[in-house]
């Protein structure tokens, strides 16, 4: 049999890890490795628990295909539901993959849920040459909980990352692994927690396990760079019917750098008020990188519409099939990193993570009639 896969899994928080209180679910240290130890479906009982660097480490017991994972449990303090998480936090998790990336085969993150798609579409713009496996997974009601989704999550997390190279920041959930830059929360109580409107999942998970590897990303070529610098100066503005300009332009004030504009449909929005149209150009003209992506959680931003023409005129760009939460977090990597605007605008438009469709004209198999 061979080695174990390594496999470091860092625990930053949620759910998953929660222990029952007078005051509801609370973080509670050293709960969530206890329970681990505990559960024959983490640790082979045949193979003692050991101790590196302060850290648990078990060895699972043998898959269907023979393979073991030997995790090690980093745990975080404090520990956060996700609703606390920030940059700053996004940053601790990059640098922690950095400095052990060497170590490791593969790398899960145990993240609450609510903002888990915003963390795995900043990962993913972080981690620059990623050639290794990172899956962020977590779960709706903790692992305790007789009637509980961790235990799926977290070993069809660990068994992906232990026997497959996928070397992107994916998310999995619910048998279910998805580009972690095209994830959505979905559905804040059940267990079908996210979904991905505009790009298939990566892998499935049943009896067997099921890779589509056309669709995974090649590895990068270089050696990992982690980029912490993230702009916070960005934010998100959701256009509703009846918006007045002076909130618009209110809302578009320095300090402001970056926006991610949801709009309507296909990337539509009023092109008969000036007075919006106007504040948006005003903004684009002093620097900052507006973005158009659509309020819906399925299709792309398109030039179909006038009203969608109307944005493209006053230089806000075309987010197209983006997620809302992978433009903001591209937008604060693109920033960080001290680009110009126009650097932005044009990178925003780019597929660098496989978070957006580049080329998305629909084709047809036959000839056009003449």
């Amino acid at each position: 049999m061979s080695d174990p896969a390594r496999v470091l899994v860092l625990y930053a928080g949620g759910t998953i890890g929660m222990k029952q209180s007078g005051r509801g679910y609370v973080p509670s240290p050293g709960y969530l490795g206890e329970q681990l130890e505990a559960l024959p479906q983490f640790h082979d009982a045949r193979v003692p628990v050991s101790i590196e660097n302060g850290c648990r480490i078990f060895v699972t017991p043998p898959s269907r295909e023979g393979r073991r994972v030997a995790l090690t449990v980093k745990e975080y303090d404090p520990l956060l539901d996700s609703s606390n998480m920030g940059m700053d936090d996004w940053a601790r998790i990059a640098e922690d993959i950095g400095r052990a990336y060497d170590a490791y085969d593969a790398f899960v993150v145990l993240h609450g849920t609510d903002t888990m798609a915003y963390s795995a579409s900043a990962l993913s713009f972080m981690l620059e040459d990623l050639a290794k496996t990172v899956i962020l997974t977590g779960s709706q009601i903790p692992l305790t909980t007789a009637r509980t989704d961790a235990l799926d999550n977290l070993l069809g997390a660990l068994t992906i990352a232990g026997q497959f190279e996928i070397p992107e920041v994916c998310l999995y959930f619910a048998h279910k692994l998805l580009r972690g830059n095209r994830a959505q929360k979905q559905d804040a109580s059940g267990f079908d927690a996210f979904w991905s409107g505009n790009f298939p999942p990566l892998v499935e998970v049943g009896i067997d396990i099921h890779a589509e590897w056309a669709r995974i990303r090649k590895p990068g070529e270089g050696p990992l760079r982690v980029q912490t610098a993230m702009n916070p100066n960005v934010a998100a503005l959701r256009l509703f019917p009846g918006i007045t300009a002076e909130t618009l332009s209110n809302f578009l004030r320095p300090p402001l750098e970056g926006v991610v504009l949801e709009t309507y449909g296909s990337g539509n929005a009023p092109d008969r008020r000036r007075d919006l149209l106007d504040a948006l150009a005003e903004a684009t003209a002093r620097g900052v990188v507006i973005v158009n992506c659509t309020q819906c959680h399925k299709g792309t931003v398109s030039s179909t519409y006038a009203a969608g023409k109307a944005l493209a005129e006053v230089g806000v760009v075309p987010g197209a099939d983006l997620t809302p939460e992978a433009a903001l977090t591209k937008l604060c990597y693109l920033l960080g990193k001290g680009l110009g605007s126009e650097d932005v605008r044009a990178q925003m438009q780019e597929d660098l993570r496989g978070e957006l469709t580049v080329g998305g004209e629909r084709r047809y198999s036959h000839r056009v009639r003449e």
